[in-house]
């Protein structure tokens, strides 16, 4: 059985623990010379309550955040790595959990590389797991990455 990797995708938050992940997911797609996919998804969070004016201001909010996404997520990948290679980037609106799903189903993703936030107890329960939800009902093979422990790494 060959193994074909021909589109990885690195979903991000731009948070550190995202950071261990794009290591791997580079490396797979640097092995594989397959197509890397950055994704963040930007799941506004807006208070129940709405206030005088907020109609007015939302378009902009909105914009202002999608613009903030995509300029972090160009600075994702150090530039000497992804220089001749296939990166496709993405931002797109909604809840994490439905949208990776949804963008590795559509662009037909051959890996998830997944970065796991290590929650456990009650923030797990109130926050949810994105990687749990993810690696349950992905339409491929999930790499969760930890940022703590063994990596599979040359010294």
């Amino acid at each position: 059985m060959t193994i074909r990797l021909q589109r990885i995708l690195l979903p991000t938050d731009f948070s550190n623990y995202s950071a261990a992940a794009t290591k791997y997911a580079c490396e797979l797609a640097t092995r594989f010379d397959a197509e890397l996919h950055l994704l963040h998804s930007l799941e506004l969070h807006l208070t129940s309550t709405p206030d005088f004016g907020m109609g007015l201001a939302l378009p902009k909010y909105i914009s202002e955040s999608r613009a903030a996404a995509e300029k972090s997520l160009a600075g994702v990948l150090d530039p000497k790595w992804s220089a001749g290679r296939t990166v496709i980037q993405a931002v797109v609106d909604g809840s994490p959990k439905v949208e990776i799903i949804q963008y590795a189903r559509n662009q037909n993703i051959d890996l998830i590389v997944l970065a796991t936030h290590g929650r456990t107890g009650l923030p797990h329960v109130i926050m949810g797991s994105v990687a749990e939800t993810v690696v349950r009902t992905a339409p491929c093979p999930v790499l969760t990455v930890r940022p703590e422990g063994h990596q599979f790494v040359m010294p």
